[in-house]
Parts: structure tokens; C-alpha cells; sequence
């Protein structure tokens, strides 16, 4: 049994709802198992309000939470990175940074919840479907025995979570 820490970071565009909400579900699931962050390629400064409630509503510190370039994650004195998610399709297709030691890489790919548009309760439901969604696939993570498989078991258990649909809109 390894005692290793493994840090995670979770890549969107805007890095103002989806990789906020990964971040902190997998700090709670991952039970200090996993040193998460969150960052985007074109960070839009602002954590979005819903982002923000929906943790609050799952009673999840947002506590220093702030939308941040990936860039503060490929520099020499960054933390060294074991795995990089994407959740949005924008930041899979885009020429990510070379991270420092090369971690282990998949998409995670959910849609846009700030994109949707109407009534605060809709709003509020995308978010919910997103982080369900988010959360299972989570769960998902941190159940895969990382320190008794070799990378590439690991690498094909991560993008296979990647595949997954959420199966309540069915």
C-alpha cells in the first residue's frame, strides 16, 4: 500500500466552472489521496457564482478558490503533476503547456453548464447534472488501485472513464 500523494490538475478554457468543480469533488472523494488544482487556458478571472453554490450546496469548501492560467503549472517550481484532466472539449483540442514530468493524460470531456441559458433553476440544474456527472466519474478515479498497476493499465482505466455517459439522461 503506497502512501504516495498524487497531485491532479483539471484543465477547462475558462478554468470558471467545470475544472472548479472537479478540483474540489476530487478533494473530497480523493480523501488525501490526491493534491488537486484546477487551472484554463484562457482563464476568465472569475470563479462562476453557480460553480460556487453548487459547492456551498454539497457543503464543499470554496475557501481560495480562483480562476487561474495553466501556466502557473509548467513552470520549473510548479508542483510536479502525476495526472492532467480535461473536462471541456475546447482545452483536450488546444497545444497544452509541457508539463514537468510527464503525467498521465485523458478527457474527461462534460458540457458547458455556464453556457446554458434561461431561469437561475436551470442554470442551477446543468450544474447539477454537470457535477453528478463529474462526481461519478471521480469515484470512479479514485477506486483504481494506482500504486498495484502498471501505467499503462492506468492509463487505459483513466480514458475509459473518460468514455462514460451520464446515465441518468437516459
Amino acid at each position: 500500500m503506497s502512501d504516495k500523494v498524487y497531485n491532479v490538475l483539471f484543465l477547462c478554457t475558462g478554468n470558471s466552472a467545470r475544472s472548479i468543480l472537479a478540483e474540489k469533488l476530487l478533494e473530497h472523494w480523493g480523501k488525501g489521496k490526491f493534491k488537486t488544482f484546477s487551472a484554463g487556458s484562457f482563464p476568465n478571472g472569475k470563479v462562476n457564482p453557480f460553480a460556487i453554490k453548487t459547492l456551498e450546496n454539497l457543503r464543499l469548501s470554496t475557501n481560495g478558490l480562483r480562476s487561474k492560467s495553466w501556466d502557473e503549472f509548467a513552470t520549473a517550481d510548479a508542483p510536479h503533476l502525476d495526472f492532467v484532466f480535461t473536462v471541456c472539449d475546447n482545452a483536450a483540442g488546444e497545444v497544452c503547456p509541457i508539463w514537468p514530468g510527464q503525467p498521465m493524460t485523458a478527457h474527461w470531456g462534460v458540457e458547458d453548464p455556464a453556457a446554458v441559458e434561461g431561469s437561475d433553476e436551470e442554470k442551477m440544474a446543468a450544474f447539477n447534472k454537470v457535477t453528478n456527472m463529474l462526481q461519478n466519474r471521480i469515484k470512479l478515479f479514485t477506486a483504481i488501485p494506482i500504486a498495484n498497476l502498471d501505467s499503462v493499465r492506468i492509463k487505459h482505466e483513466i480514458e475509459a472513464i473518460g468514455k462514460i455517459q451520464d446515465q441518468s439522461a437516459s
